[in-house]
């Protein structure tokens, strides 16, 4: 979402690097640039105004940092700004006794659905007990989706169709979760194009009914200054106690982000970074700060890691790969489970120092070429992908036309598997550094 903003920064501070001593004049200069591509990321003005004039009074101040240069002085103090504009990282409170009730708020589009379901899924995999509850009975198929969503993350949704009023289905549903010991229940309540009189008096009557412990507004990146009106209206109808940008995987501008907190007061709490049910990522303004800056997210990347991938089949690999018996089986194994970490593009923002060469590489591009690997793998024969030196020339016709792609494809990928092969037996005598995954573990 940041990278337009975060290659205009980083121009800037390419310049600033480029200076032993910086002049009031030089800073000024380089705070005007960094002002425009805030603005021009959609940040909001009076948020540009606050955030360079703390800047500058740091900057030009005597805060010089023993071992940092004057350029690094400057990005340190942008960062420390940037955190603070972005607020401290929300978490969801659910103190006291449950069932802990959610209310998930905000317009229609925004993804509130699918995003009670990330959040449900979120909970059981915490040790929650969680309860969806489809109070949305106005949007067509609604109900059934979340129902559907329900499912495959096998968490229970409650239902009675569109006919009664949400306010006494969300009882109904905190009643429901009270008697047979769930301990949080998620309320996807309905959205409208617009924000309306008829809406807020229903979710007023929805929160006055259910007493939720959180009232999270859902809200989509893209939208742009939009979401800082729909939020700052929000809260001063129904009460926010937390926000959760979704979209933020998209090719918006960023603005939101930055400012939404500081304009309402509202903590962001979560952020939406994709299409799956798990891309539901708590929100760190440090970390959002560094990927800004483009010095990557590498605890985020460890934290998907752990979650995400499977240690005793990393530690296997690993093993295989040191012994020289690690097959095109086990490559193809592998490339699965770091698909579960997201699209490489994404993977590499999140690495410091790889964000220009993910900006270089769009998602679908990188991910167009695991696709075909993967597919020239599976055009093998189990005895081919153990045994890659059988391959021969009729072979690699027939596992290109399987796969759709072409020979020399199926070539580059023998040539560079092999490379590796060579590789691990040159390291053999000695410690391998990590295991494939680049000593995530």
């Amino acid at each position: 979402m940041f990278d337009a903003l975060s290659e205009r920064l980083q121009r800037v501070f390419d310049k600033l690097s480029q200076r032993g001593v910086l002049t009031e004049e030089e800073v000024d200069a380089a705070l005007r640039e960094v002002r425009l591509a805030l603005l021009e990321a959609d940040v909001n003005y009076k948020v540009v105004k606050s955030f360079i004039k703390r800047v500058r009074e740091r900057a030009i101040g005597q805060e010089a940092r023993k071992g940092l240069t004057p350029a690094q002085q400057v990005i340190k103090i942008v960062h420390e700004e940037l955190v603070r504009t972005l607020g401290e990282p929300g978490k969801l409170d659910l103190s006291g006794a449950p069932p802990h009730v959610i209310m998930l708020v905000g317009l229609q589009g925004s993804g509130k659905t699918t995003t009670a379901a990330k959040l449900a899924l979120k909970l059981r995999k915490e040790g929650h007990r969680p309860l969806l509850v489809a109070a949305d009975t106005y949007r067509p198929a609604a109900v059934k989706q979340l129902e559907v969503l329900g499912q495959q993350i096998q968490v229970p949704v409650h239902s009675e169709g569109t006919e009664p009023p949400p306010p006494d289905i969300a009882v109904r549903g905190v009643d429901l979760a009270r008697k047979r010991g769930y301990t949080t229940v998620i309320i996807d309540t309905a959205g409208r194009l617009h924000i309306d009189d008829q809406m807020m008096a229903e979710l007023e009557s929805i929160r006055d009914r259910t007493q939720p412990k959180e009232t999270l507004l859902v809200v989509d990146a893209m939208t742009g200054q939009d979401a800082v009106r729909v939020a700052d209206e929000f809260n001063k109808r129904v009460g926010l106690t937390g926000l959760i940008l979704t979209k933020v995987d998209g090719d918006a501008r960023g603005g939101a982000a930055i400012s939404v907190r500081e304009v309402t007061g509202v903590p962001i709490k979560f952020l939406g970074v994709g299409e799956k049910l798990d891309a539901l990522d708590p929100f760190h303004p440090d970390r959002l700060a560094s990927r800004i800056l483009g010095m990557g997210d590498i605890l985020t990347l460890i934290e998907r890691a752990e979650q995400e991938l499977d240690r005793k089949k990393a530690e296997e690999a690993e093993k295989r790969l040191l012994e020289g018996t690690f097959t095109l089986e086990d490559f193809l194994e592998q490339l699965q489970e770091m698909k579960k970490l997201g699209p490489l593009s994404q993977l590499l923002e999140l690495i410091p120092g790889m964000n220009r060469l993910a900006a270089q590489l769009p998602a679908e591009v990188t991910d167009k070429q695991l696709k075909r690997i993967e597919a020239i793998i599976y055009s093998m024969t189990p005895e081919e992908r153990r045994n890659p030196r059988i391959i021969n020339s009729s072979r690699k016709r027939r596992i290109a036309r399987g796969s759709g792609t072409s020979v020399q494809e199926v070539n580059q990928l023998l040539r560079q598997f092999r490379q590796m092969q060579q590789l691990m037996k040159q390291l053999r005598k000695g410690r391998f550094p990590g295991n494939l995954f680049g000593g995530l573990f």
